[in-house]
Protein backbone atom coordinates (compact mmCIF):
# COMPACT_ATOMS: atom_id res chain seq x y z
CA UNK A 1 0.00 0.00 0.00
CA UNK A 2 1.23 3.48 -0.90
CA UNK A 3 0.36 7.09 -0.15
CA UNK A 4 -1.76 6.91 -3.27
CA UNK A 5 -5.30 8.33 -3.31
CA UNK A 6 -6.87 5.11 -4.63
CA UNK A 7 -4.93 2.94 -2.17
CA UNK A 8 -5.88 5.18 0.73
CA UNK A 9 -9.55 5.30 -0.25
CA UNK A 10 -9.72 1.51 -0.62
CA UNK A 11 -8.15 1.11 2.83
CA UNK A 12 -10.83 3.38 4.31
CA UNK A 13 -13.52 1.34 2.52
CA UNK A 14 -12.16 -1.92 3.95
CA UNK A 15 -12.42 -0.54 7.49
CA UNK A 16 -15.78 1.27 7.34
CA UNK A 17 -17.54 -0.31 4.34
CA UNK A 18 -21.08 0.14 5.65
CA UNK A 19 -20.61 3.70 6.88
CA UNK A 20 -22.30 6.35 4.72
CA UNK A 21 -19.76 8.11 2.52
CA UNK A 22 -21.63 10.41 0.17
CA UNK A 23 -24.94 12.27 0.37
CA UNK A 24 -26.12 13.68 -2.94
CA UNK A 25 -29.74 14.82 -2.80
CA UNK A 26 -31.86 11.75 -2.17
CA UNK A 27 -28.95 9.43 -2.95
CA UNK A 28 -27.00 8.02 0.00
CA UNK A 29 -23.96 5.93 -0.88
CA UNK A 30 -22.04 3.81 1.61
CA UNK A 31 -18.30 3.40 1.25
CA UNK A 32 -18.91 -0.11 -0.09
CA UNK A 33 -21.37 1.11 -2.74
CA UNK A 34 -19.21 4.08 -3.79
CA UNK A 35 -16.16 1.84 -4.12
CA UNK A 36 -18.08 -0.74 -6.19
CA UNK A 37 -19.42 1.92 -8.59
CA UNK A 38 -15.95 3.46 -8.95
CA UNK A 39 -14.56 -0.01 -9.72
CA UNK A 40 -17.25 -0.60 -12.33
CA UNK A 41 -16.61 2.75 -13.96
CA UNK A 42 -12.84 2.16 -13.90
CA UNK A 43 -13.26 -1.13 -15.76
CA UNK A 44 -15.56 0.58 -18.25
CA UNK A 45 -13.09 3.39 -18.88
CA UNK A 46 -10.31 0.83 -19.33
CA UNK A 47 -12.42 -0.97 -21.94
CA UNK A 48 -12.70 2.35 -23.78
CA UNK A 49 -8.92 2.66 -23.80
CA UNK A 50 -8.08 4.82 -20.76
CA UNK A 51 -4.61 3.89 -19.48
CA UNK A 52 -2.27 4.91 -16.69
CA UNK A 53 -1.18 8.52 -17.10
CA UNK A 54 -4.03 9.48 -19.45
CA UNK A 55 -5.75 12.78 -18.67
CA UNK A 56 -9.55 12.63 -18.27
CA UNK A 57 -11.57 15.87 -18.26
CA UNK A 58 -14.44 16.19 -15.77
CA UNK A 59 -16.91 18.66 -17.33
CA UNK A 60 -19.51 18.04 -14.67
CA UNK A 61 -21.77 19.76 -12.19
CA UNK A 62 -21.39 18.86 -8.52
CA UNK A 63 -22.90 15.38 -8.21
CA UNK A 64 -22.05 11.84 -7.09
CA UNK A 65 -20.81 10.91 -10.58
CA UNK A 66 -18.08 13.54 -10.28
CA UNK A 67 -16.66 11.74 -7.23
CA UNK A 68 -17.09 8.36 -8.92
CA UNK A 69 -15.21 9.55 -12.00
CA UNK A 70 -12.29 10.87 -9.98
CA UNK A 71 -12.01 7.68 -7.92
CA UNK A 72 -12.30 5.50 -11.03
CA UNK A 73 -9.45 7.38 -12.68
CA UNK A 74 -7.27 7.14 -9.57
CA UNK A 75 -7.85 3.39 -9.49
CA UNK A 76 -6.61 3.13 -13.10
CA UNK A 77 -3.70 5.48 -12.40
CA UNK A 78 -5.27 7.84 -14.92
CA UNK A 79 -5.38 11.57 -14.15
CA UNK A 80 -8.78 13.27 -13.81
CA UNK A 81 -8.85 17.05 -14.04
CA UNK A 82 -11.48 19.70 -13.43
CA UNK A 83 -13.17 21.81 -16.08
CA UNK A 84 -15.36 24.69 -14.92
CA UNK A 85 -18.95 23.70 -15.69
CA UNK A 86 -19.68 27.32 -16.67
CA UNK A 87 -17.24 27.21 -19.57
CA UNK A 88 -18.52 27.48 -23.12
CA UNK A 89 -17.14 25.64 -26.16
CA UNK A 90 -14.02 27.76 -26.74
CA UNK A 91 -12.97 27.67 -23.09
CA UNK A 92 -13.61 23.93 -22.90
CA UNK A 93 -11.51 23.34 -26.01
CA UNK A 94 -8.66 25.47 -24.63
CA UNK A 95 -8.41 23.57 -21.34
CA UNK A 96 -8.77 20.13 -22.95
CA UNK A 97 -6.11 20.97 -25.52
CA UNK A 98 -3.76 22.41 -22.91
CA UNK A 99 -4.24 19.28 -20.73
CA UNK A 100 -3.86 16.79 -23.62
CA UNK A 101 -7.21 15.28 -22.62
CA UNK A 102 -7.75 11.72 -23.81
CA UNK A 103 -11.35 11.47 -22.60
CA UNK A 104 -14.13 13.77 -21.43
CA UNK A 105 -16.94 12.89 -19.00
CA UNK A 106 -19.70 15.50 -19.14
CA UNK A 107 -23.17 16.39 -17.94
CA UNK A 108 -25.81 15.91 -20.61
CA UNK A 109 -27.06 19.52 -20.39
CA UNK A 110 -23.54 20.66 -21.34
CA UNK A 111 -23.66 18.69 -24.60
CA UNK A 112 -23.95 21.81 -26.85
CA UNK A 113 -20.48 22.88 -25.70
CA UNK A 114 -19.05 19.42 -26.42
CA UNK A 115 -20.22 19.22 -30.04
CA UNK A 116 -17.26 19.36 -32.39
CA UNK A 117 -14.75 19.16 -29.54
CA UNK A 118 -12.92 16.15 -31.04
CA UNK A 119 -12.04 18.24 -34.10
CA UNK A 120 -10.41 20.87 -31.88
CA UNK A 121 -8.59 18.62 -29.38
CA UNK A 122 -6.23 16.27 -31.24
CA UNK A 123 -5.60 13.98 -28.24
CA UNK A 124 -9.31 13.37 -27.49
CA UNK A 125 -10.35 9.76 -28.12
CA UNK A 126 -13.89 9.68 -26.73
CA UNK A 127 -16.52 11.54 -24.70
CA UNK A 128 -18.91 10.04 -22.17
CA UNK A 129 -22.24 11.67 -21.32
CA UNK A 130 -23.97 11.20 -18.00
CA UNK A 131 -27.32 9.48 -18.26
CA UNK A 132 -27.98 6.33 -20.26
CA UNK A 133 -24.45 6.16 -21.73
CA UNK A 134 -22.70 6.54 -18.37
CA UNK A 135 -25.13 4.24 -16.55
CA UNK A 136 -24.70 1.48 -19.14
CA UNK A 137 -20.92 1.67 -18.86
CA UNK A 138 -21.07 1.41 -15.06
CA UNK A 139 -23.60 -1.43 -15.16
CA UNK A 140 -21.41 -3.47 -17.51
CA UNK A 141 -18.25 -3.03 -15.46
CA UNK A 142 -16.95 -5.44 -12.85
CA UNK A 143 -17.23 -4.25 -9.20
CA UNK A 144 -14.07 -6.14 -8.23
CA UNK A 145 -10.68 -4.63 -7.51
CA UNK A 146 -8.27 -6.30 -9.86
CA UNK A 147 -6.09 -3.32 -10.61
CA UNK A 148 -2.32 -3.33 -10.61
CA UNK A 149 -0.04 -1.71 -8.05
CA UNK A 150 0.00 2.06 -7.83
CA UNK A 151 2.55 4.68 -6.85
CA UNK A 152 2.68 7.74 -4.59
CA UNK A 153 4.11 9.45 -7.69
CA UNK A 154 0.82 9.06 -9.58
CA UNK A 155 -0.37 12.48 -10.65
CA UNK A 156 -3.12 14.74 -9.37
CA UNK A 157 -3.99 17.59 -11.75
CA UNK A 158 -5.98 20.68 -10.83
CA UNK A 159 -6.69 23.56 -13.20
CA UNK A 160 -6.72 27.08 -11.79
CA UNK A 161 -9.69 29.32 -12.44
CA UNK A 162 -7.79 31.64 -14.75
CA UNK A 163 -8.72 34.74 -12.70
CA UNK A 164 -5.53 36.54 -13.67
CA UNK A 165 -4.81 34.82 -17.00
CA UNK A 166 -5.44 31.60 -18.88
CA UNK A 167 -6.17 28.54 -16.71
CA UNK A 168 -3.06 26.61 -15.72
CA UNK A 169 -2.79 22.96 -14.74
CA UNK A 170 -1.11 22.49 -11.37
CA UNK A 171 0.57 19.07 -11.22
CA UNK A 172 0.97 17.32 -7.86
CA UNK A 173 2.28 13.96 -6.74
CA UNK A 174 -0.63 12.20 -5.05
CA UNK A 175 1.34 11.72 -1.84
CA UNK A 176 2.06 15.43 -1.67
CA UNK A 177 -1.52 16.60 -2.26
CA UNK A 178 -2.72 14.11 0.37
CA UNK A 179 -0.49 15.73 3.00
CA UNK A 180 -0.96 19.28 1.74
CA UNK A 181 -4.75 19.37 1.41
CA UNK A 182 -6.53 16.05 1.97
CA UNK A 183 -5.96 15.24 5.62
CA UNK A 184 -2.53 13.63 5.70
CA UNK A 185 -1.28 16.36 8.02
CA UNK A 186 -4.20 15.59 10.38
CA UNK A 187 -5.06 18.77 12.28
CA UNK A 188 -6.25 16.67 15.22
CA UNK A 189 -2.95 14.88 15.82
CA UNK A 190 0.44 13.93 14.37
CA UNK A 191 0.80 13.39 10.62
CA UNK A 192 0.20 9.89 9.31
CA UNK A 193 3.49 7.97 9.29
CA UNK A 194 2.52 4.96 7.18
CA UNK A 195 -0.36 4.67 4.70
CA UNK A 196 -1.83 1.69 6.58
CA UNK A 197 -2.44 3.92 9.60
CA UNK A 198 -5.39 5.56 7.84
CA UNK A 199 -7.52 2.49 8.56
CA UNK A 200 -6.99 2.61 12.31
CA UNK A 201 -7.78 6.33 12.36
CA UNK A 202 -11.14 6.03 10.66
CA UNK A 203 -12.10 3.16 13.00
CA UNK A 204 -12.06 5.60 15.89
CA UNK A 205 -15.48 6.55 14.50
CA UNK A 206 -15.26 10.06 15.86
CA UNK A 207 -14.96 13.40 14.16
CA UNK A 208 -11.18 13.48 14.43
CA UNK A 209 -10.82 16.90 12.86
CA UNK A 210 -12.66 18.40 15.83
CA UNK A 211 -10.10 16.99 18.25
CA UNK A 212 -8.19 20.17 19.16
CA UNK A 213 -11.39 22.25 19.39
CA UNK A 214 -13.67 20.06 21.53
CA UNK A 215 -14.18 20.91 25.22
CA UNK A 216 -12.55 18.44 27.59
CA UNK A 217 -14.68 15.31 27.92
CA UNK A 218 -16.73 16.02 24.80
CA UNK A 219 -16.28 13.05 22.39
CA UNK A 220 -17.85 14.92 19.49
CA UNK A 221 -20.27 13.50 16.94
CA UNK A 222 -19.95 9.92 15.70
CA UNK A 223 -18.95 10.95 12.19
CA UNK A 224 -17.43 14.01 10.59
CA UNK A 225 -20.09 15.31 8.18
CA UNK A 226 -18.93 18.10 5.89
CA UNK A 227 -20.81 20.34 3.47
CA UNK A 228 -18.82 22.54 1.09
CA UNK A 229 -20.44 25.41 -0.76
CA UNK A 230 -17.63 25.48 -3.32
CA UNK A 231 -18.34 23.21 -6.32
CA UNK A 232 -16.33 20.07 -7.08
CA UNK A 233 -14.95 21.81 -10.16
CA UNK A 234 -12.94 24.07 -7.84
CA UNK A 235 -10.23 23.29 -5.32
CA UNK A 236 -12.20 24.16 -2.17
CA UNK A 237 -15.12 21.84 -2.92
CA UNK A 238 -12.97 19.06 -4.32
CA UNK A 239 -10.53 19.06 -1.43
CA UNK A 240 -13.36 19.14 1.10
CA UNK A 241 -15.05 16.08 -0.45
CA UNK A 242 -11.90 14.03 -0.98
CA UNK A 243 -10.44 14.93 2.40
CA UNK A 244 -13.70 14.00 4.12
CA UNK A 245 -13.80 10.61 2.38
CA UNK A 246 -10.16 9.86 3.21
CA UNK A 247 -10.98 10.62 6.84
CA UNK A 248 -13.90 8.21 6.99
CA UNK A 249 -16.42 11.04 7.15
CA UNK A 250 -19.50 11.79 5.08
CA UNK A 251 -19.39 14.35 2.29
CA UNK A 252 -22.68 16.15 1.69
CA UNK A 253 -22.86 17.64 -1.81
CA UNK A 254 -24.73 20.87 -2.49
CA UNK A 255 -26.38 20.32 -5.87
CA UNK A 256 -28.06 23.62 -6.73
CA UNK A 257 -26.22 25.85 -9.19
CA UNK A 258 -26.97 28.93 -7.08
CA UNK A 259 -26.54 28.96 -3.32
CA UNK A 260 -29.77 29.51 -1.37
CA UNK A 261 -28.89 29.95 2.30
CA UNK A 262 -32.30 28.79 3.51
CA UNK A 263 -31.71 25.56 1.58
CA UNK A 264 -28.21 25.34 3.04
CA UNK A 265 -29.52 25.65 6.58
CA UNK A 266 -32.23 23.06 5.88
CA UNK A 267 -29.53 20.72 4.57
CA UNK A 268 -27.39 21.24 7.67
CA UNK A 269 -30.34 20.27 9.86
CA UNK A 270 -31.44 17.29 7.73
CA UNK A 271 -27.95 15.81 7.38
CA UNK A 272 -26.60 16.90 10.77
CA UNK A 273 -23.65 18.65 9.17
CA UNK A 274 -20.68 19.13 11.50
CA UNK A 275 -18.47 21.32 9.27
CA UNK A 276 -19.61 23.93 6.76
CA UNK A 277 -17.02 25.23 4.30
CA UNK A 278 -17.71 28.75 3.09
CA UNK A 279 -16.19 30.81 0.28
CA UNK A 280 -15.36 33.95 2.23
CA UNK A 281 -17.87 36.77 2.34
CA UNK A 282 -19.52 35.52 -0.85
CA UNK A 283 -21.27 32.86 1.24
CA UNK A 284 -20.50 34.03 4.79
CA UNK A 285 -22.41 37.30 4.55
CA UNK A 286 -25.59 35.79 3.00
CA UNK A 287 -25.46 33.06 5.67
CA UNK A 288 -25.26 35.69 8.41
CA UNK A 289 -28.11 37.72 6.88
CA UNK A 290 -30.30 34.60 6.65
CA UNK A 291 -29.62 33.62 10.26
CA UNK A 292 -30.54 37.12 11.42
CA UNK A 293 -33.72 37.23 9.34
CA UNK A 294 -34.86 33.77 10.53
CA UNK A 295 -34.12 33.82 14.29
CA UNK A 296 -34.59 30.41 15.89
CA UNK A 297 -35.94 28.87 12.68
CA UNK A 298 -33.19 26.25 12.32
CA UNK A 299 -31.81 23.89 14.96
CA UNK A 300 -28.23 23.73 13.73
CA UNK A 301 -26.61 22.88 17.05
CA UNK A 302 -24.89 20.04 15.15
CA UNK A 303 -22.65 22.58 13.38
CA UNK A 304 -19.29 22.80 15.15
CA UNK A 305 -16.81 24.20 12.60
CA UNK A 306 -16.99 26.92 9.97
CA UNK A 307 -14.22 26.82 7.39
CA UNK A 308 -13.51 29.47 4.80
CA UNK A 309 -11.17 29.63 1.83
CA UNK A 310 -10.91 30.99 -1.69
CA UNK A 311 -11.90 34.52 -0.67
CA UNK A 312 -11.53 36.71 2.41
CA UNK A 313 -13.94 36.59 5.34
CA UNK A 314 -14.51 40.03 6.83
CA UNK A 315 -14.05 40.64 10.55
CA UNK A 316 -17.65 41.72 11.12
CA UNK A 317 -18.93 38.59 9.34
CA UNK A 318 -16.79 36.33 11.54
CA UNK A 319 -17.99 38.05 14.70
CA UNK A 320 -21.59 37.92 13.54
CA UNK A 321 -21.48 34.22 12.65
CA UNK A 322 -19.92 33.29 15.98
CA UNK A 323 -22.64 35.27 17.77
CA UNK A 324 -25.48 33.69 15.76
CA UNK A 325 -23.99 30.19 15.99
CA UNK A 326 -23.05 29.66 19.67
CA UNK A 327 -22.41 25.92 19.15
CA UNK A 328 -19.68 26.58 16.58
CA UNK A 329 -16.34 25.91 18.23
CA UNK A 330 -14.14 27.72 15.76
CA UNK A 331 -13.94 29.60 12.48
CA UNK A 332 -11.01 28.25 10.49
CA UNK A 333 -9.98 30.67 7.75
CA UNK A 334 -7.26 29.80 5.26
CA UNK A 335 -5.56 31.76 2.54
CA UNK A 336 -4.41 29.40 -0.16
CA UNK A 337 -4.43 28.48 -3.81
CA UNK A 338 -4.21 25.50 -6.13
CA UNK A 339 -0.42 25.87 -5.90
CA UNK A 340 -0.29 26.27 -2.09
CA UNK A 341 -3.41 25.00 -0.28
CA UNK A 342 -2.65 26.60 3.10
CA UNK A 343 -0.42 29.65 2.92
CA UNK A 344 -1.84 31.28 6.03
CA UNK A 345 -4.28 30.13 8.68
CA UNK A 346 -6.44 31.88 11.27
CA UNK A 347 -8.48 30.23 14.03
CA UNK A 348 -11.16 32.18 15.89
CA UNK A 349 -12.83 30.46 18.81
CA UNK A 350 -15.35 32.90 20.28
CA UNK A 351 -17.38 35.96 19.33
CA UNK A 352 -15.12 38.08 21.57
CA UNK A 353 -11.86 36.93 20.01
CA UNK A 354 -9.90 39.25 17.70
CA UNK A 355 -11.14 38.73 14.16
CA UNK A 356 -9.13 41.07 11.99
CA UNK A 357 -9.57 40.70 8.26
CA UNK A 358 -6.60 39.36 6.27
CA UNK A 359 -4.36 38.92 9.33
CA UNK A 360 -3.04 35.44 10.04
CA UNK A 361 -0.80 33.67 12.54
CA UNK A 362 2.76 32.87 11.54
CA UNK A 363 3.53 29.30 10.49
CA UNK A 364 6.83 27.43 10.22
CA UNK A 365 6.12 26.70 6.55
CA UNK A 366 5.32 30.30 5.58
CA UNK A 367 7.40 33.45 5.20
CA UNK A 368 7.30 36.75 3.35
CA UNK A 369 10.22 37.44 1.01
CA UNK A 370 11.50 40.44 -0.94
CA UNK A 371 12.37 40.50 -4.63
CA UNK A 372 15.74 38.87 -3.88
CA UNK A 373 13.93 36.04 -2.03
CA UNK A 374 15.25 37.18 1.36
CA UNK A 375 12.93 36.99 4.39
CA UNK A 376 11.38 40.31 5.36
CA UNK A 377 12.02 41.01 9.06
CA UNK A 378 9.01 41.19 11.41
CA UNK A 379 7.84 44.70 12.17
CA UNK A 380 8.98 46.02 8.81
CA UNK A 381 6.40 47.83 6.69
CA UNK A 382 8.02 46.40 3.58
CA UNK A 383 5.64 44.56 1.24
CA UNK A 384 6.84 41.18 0.02
CA UNK A 385 5.62 37.96 -1.53
CA UNK A 386 4.03 35.24 0.54
CA UNK A 387 6.04 32.01 0.22
CA UNK A 388 5.09 28.51 1.37
CA UNK A 389 7.23 25.39 1.73
CA UNK A 390 6.62 21.77 2.68
CA UNK A 391 4.61 19.64 0.27
CA UNK A 392 4.62 21.53 -3.03
CA UNK A 393 3.48 20.83 -6.61
CA UNK A 394 5.79 19.56 -9.31
CA UNK A 395 4.91 22.59 -11.41
CA UNK A 396 2.51 23.79 -14.08
CA UNK A 397 1.64 21.34 -16.82
CA UNK A 398 3.73 22.03 -19.95
CA UNK A 399 4.78 25.48 -18.71
CA UNK A 400 8.40 25.44 -17.49
CA UNK A 401 8.74 29.24 -17.57
CA UNK A 402 5.80 29.89 -15.22
CA UNK A 403 6.85 26.93 -13.11
CA UNK A 404 10.32 28.39 -12.63
CA UNK A 405 8.82 31.74 -11.57
CA UNK A 406 6.38 30.24 -9.06
CA UNK A 407 8.29 27.29 -7.59
CA UNK A 408 11.70 28.45 -6.39
CA UNK A 409 14.56 27.22 -4.24
CA UNK A 410 15.53 29.25 -1.17
CA UNK A 411 18.42 28.03 1.00
CA UNK A 412 18.11 24.52 -0.40
CA UNK A 413 14.35 24.19 0.13
CA UNK A 414 11.57 24.35 -2.46
CA UNK A 415 9.09 27.19 -1.94
CA UNK A 416 5.89 28.21 -3.72
CA UNK A 417 5.15 31.86 -4.54
CA UNK A 418 1.66 32.02 -6.07
CA UNK A 419 1.67 35.82 -6.11
CA UNK A 420 0.03 36.95 -2.86
CA UNK A 421 1.58 40.04 -1.30
CA UNK A 422 1.91 40.55 2.46
CA UNK A 423 3.65 42.33 5.31
CA UNK A 424 4.94 40.87 8.60
CA UNK A 425 3.92 42.38 11.95
CA UNK A 426 6.30 42.65 14.90
CA UNK A 427 4.79 39.53 16.49
CA UNK A 428 5.35 37.55 13.28
CA UNK A 429 1.72 37.52 12.18
CA UNK A 430 1.12 38.00 8.49
CA UNK A 431 -1.07 40.71 6.97
CA UNK A 432 -2.15 39.53 3.52
CA UNK A 433 -2.69 42.35 1.03
CA UNK A 434 -3.86 40.40 -2.01
CA UNK A 435 -2.63 39.05 -5.31
CA UNK A 436 0.20 41.15 -6.71
CA UNK A 437 -1.04 40.78 -10.29
CA UNK A 438 -4.27 42.53 -9.23
CA UNK A 439 -2.55 45.52 -7.65
CA UNK A 440 -3.43 49.02 -8.87
CA UNK A 441 -0.64 51.51 -9.63
CA UNK A 442 -2.01 54.96 -8.91
CA UNK A 443 0.41 57.87 -8.99
CA UNK A 444 3.33 55.50 -8.40
CA UNK A 445 1.73 53.94 -5.31
CA UNK A 446 0.56 50.32 -5.24
CA UNK A 447 -2.93 49.60 -3.97
CA UNK A 448 -3.99 46.02 -3.20
CA UNK A 449 -7.73 45.62 -3.91
CA UNK A 450 -8.43 43.10 -1.13
CA UNK A 451 -7.13 45.52 1.49
CA UNK A 452 -9.56 48.23 0.33
CA UNK A 453 -12.41 45.74 -0.09
CA UNK A 454 -11.99 44.58 3.51
CA UNK A 455 -12.56 48.15 4.73
CA UNK A 456 -15.43 48.90 2.34
CA UNK A 457 -17.28 45.78 3.50
CA UNK A 458 -17.36 47.12 7.05
CA UNK A 459 -19.64 49.97 5.91
CA UNK A 460 -23.10 49.18 7.34
CA UNK A 461 -24.91 50.06 4.10
CA UNK A 462 -22.91 47.68 1.86
CA UNK A 463 -23.49 43.96 1.29
CA UNK A 464 -20.49 43.45 -1.00
CA UNK A 465 -17.62 45.35 -2.59
CA UNK A 466 -14.98 44.66 -5.21
CA UNK A 467 -12.15 47.02 -6.12
CA UNK A 468 -10.52 47.21 -9.56
CA UNK A 469 -8.26 49.61 -11.39
CA UNK A 470 -9.27 51.77 -14.34
CA UNK A 471 -7.08 53.87 -16.69
CA UNK A 472 -6.54 57.45 -15.53
CA UNK A 473 -4.81 60.16 -17.56
CA UNK A 474 -3.37 61.81 -14.45
CA UNK A 475 -2.65 58.95 -12.06
CA UNK A 476 -2.04 56.09 -14.50
CA UNK A 477 -4.77 54.08 -12.79
CA UNK A 478 -7.55 55.06 -10.41
CA UNK A 479 -9.13 52.96 -7.68
CA UNK A 480 -12.72 52.05 -8.58
CA UNK A 481 -15.16 50.59 -6.05
CA UNK A 482 -17.98 48.40 -7.36
CA UNK A 483 -20.50 48.01 -4.55
CA UNK A 484 -23.69 46.11 -3.82
CA UNK A 485 -25.96 47.78 -1.26
CA UNK A 486 -27.41 45.87 1.66
CA UNK A 487 -31.09 44.95 1.63
CA UNK A 488 -33.18 48.12 1.91
CA UNK A 489 -30.09 50.35 2.00
CA UNK A 490 -29.10 53.30 -0.12
CA UNK A 491 -25.66 53.29 -1.66
CA UNK A 492 -23.34 55.66 0.21
CA UNK A 493 -21.93 58.53 -1.80
CA UNK A 494 -18.38 58.39 -3.07
CA UNK A 495 -17.35 61.02 -0.54
CA UNK A 496 -18.90 58.99 2.30
CA UNK A 497 -17.03 55.87 1.22
CA UNK A 498 -13.77 57.78 0.83
CA UNK A 499 -14.15 59.19 4.35
CA UNK A 500 -14.94 55.69 5.64
CA UNK A 501 -11.78 54.27 4.02
CA UNK A 502 -9.55 57.09 5.25
CA UNK A 503 -10.19 56.12 8.86
CA UNK A 504 -8.17 52.94 8.26
CA UNK A 505 -6.24 53.43 5.01
CA UNK A 506 -3.94 55.99 3.42
CA UNK A 507 -5.79 58.52 1.30
CA UNK A 508 -4.41 57.26 -2.01
CA UNK A 509 -6.06 53.87 -1.39
CA UNK A 510 -9.55 55.35 -1.14
CA UNK A 511 -11.75 54.88 -4.23
CA UNK A 512 -11.85 57.67 -6.80
CA UNK A 513 -14.87 56.29 -8.62
CA UNK A 514 -17.97 54.36 -7.59
CA UNK A 515 -20.30 51.98 -9.43
CA UNK A 516 -23.42 50.36 -8.02
CA UNK A 517 -24.64 46.83 -8.89
CA UNK A 518 -27.78 45.05 -7.75
CA UNK A 519 -25.83 41.80 -7.39
CA UNK A 520 -22.06 41.42 -7.48
CA UNK A 521 -20.85 39.26 -10.38
CA UNK A 522 -19.08 36.25 -8.87
CA UNK A 523 -17.87 32.91 -10.20
CA UNK A 524 -19.30 29.57 -9.09
CA UNK A 525 -16.43 29.37 -6.60
CA UNK A 526 -17.51 32.65 -5.02
CA UNK A 527 -14.59 34.69 -6.34
CA UNK A 528 -15.14 38.03 -8.07
CA UNK A 529 -15.91 37.68 -11.78
CA UNK A 530 -13.30 40.22 -12.80
CA UNK A 531 -13.97 40.22 -16.57
CA UNK A 532 -17.64 41.02 -15.95
CA UNK A 533 -16.82 43.61 -13.29
CA UNK A 534 -14.25 45.35 -15.48
CA UNK A 535 -16.73 45.35 -18.38
CA UNK A 536 -19.25 47.12 -16.14
CA UNK A 537 -16.66 49.70 -15.11
CA UNK A 538 -15.55 50.27 -18.71
CA UNK A 539 -19.12 50.64 -19.95
CA UNK A 540 -19.88 53.20 -17.24
CA UNK A 541 -16.73 55.25 -17.86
Amino acid sequence: MEFNLADLFECVVDHVADREALTCGDAHLTYRALDARANQLAHGLAELGVEAGDHVACFLHTRAEYVETMLACFKLRAVPFNVNDRYVADELAYVCTDADAVALVYDSDLAPHVEGLAELVPTLRFTLALGAEYDALVAAGSPTRDFGPRSPDDRYLLYTGGTTGSPKGVVWRQEDIFFAALGGGNAGGPPIGQPEEIGARVLENRAQRLGPFLPQGDPGPDQFVALALGPLAHASGQWSALGTLLGGGRAVLYLDRHVDMVRVLELIVAEQVVALNLVGDASGRPLLDTLRSHPGAFDISCLRILGSGGSSLSADVKRGLLTELPDVLTVLEAIGSSEAPVQALALVGSADAPTETLRFASRATTMVVDDALRPIPPGSTQVGRLATTGRTPLGYYKDPAKSAATFVEIDGRRWTLPGDMATVDADGSIHVLGRGSMSINTGGEKVYPEEVEAVLKTHPQLADAVVVGAPDSTWGERVVAVVEPGAGCEVPTLDELRDHCRTRLAGYKAPRALHRVDQMPRTAAGKPDYPSIRALVTAAS
